[in-house]
């Protein structure tokens, strides 16, 4: 489902990025240096590319994270909380304490 998913929105990006040059007809390029439009279109044109394709790009790197389940809100980063007695277990099990110092121990953080 989810490589389904990210074949469709791969060729839905495709398809998008072609729209503008299907909309542009032979009939409109006849005007286009028309001398009321000056250059401000030029500059405005290359920022909207810029920000159409960071765009784009955002949405994909968003979307493979979503579909890999990497940005699900729980972070990996962090340590899982460690309780007293887990840590009495993991240096039990290390050896740096006996099993009676183990067993004092235990007792005195169950009461």
């Amino acid at each position: 489902m989810k490589r389904s998913l990210l074949h469709l929105s791969i060729w839905l990006a495709g398809v998008a990025s072609a729209i503008p040059a299907v909309a542009q007809t032979y009939g409109d390029r006849d005007n286009f240096w028309h001398p009321g439009w000056g250059w401000g279109h030029m500059y405005f044109g290359g920022l909207m590319m810029i920000a159409f394709w960071v765009t784009l790009i955002v949405l994909v790197v968003l979307l493979v994270r979503w579909l890999s389940g990497a940005g699900g809100g729980t972070s990996s980063a962090l340590p899982a909380r460690r309780t007293p007695l887990d840590i009495l277990q993991e240096r039990f099990a290390k050896g740096e304490i006996d099993r009676q110092d183990y067993e004092e121990r235990k007792k005195l953080l169950s009461d």
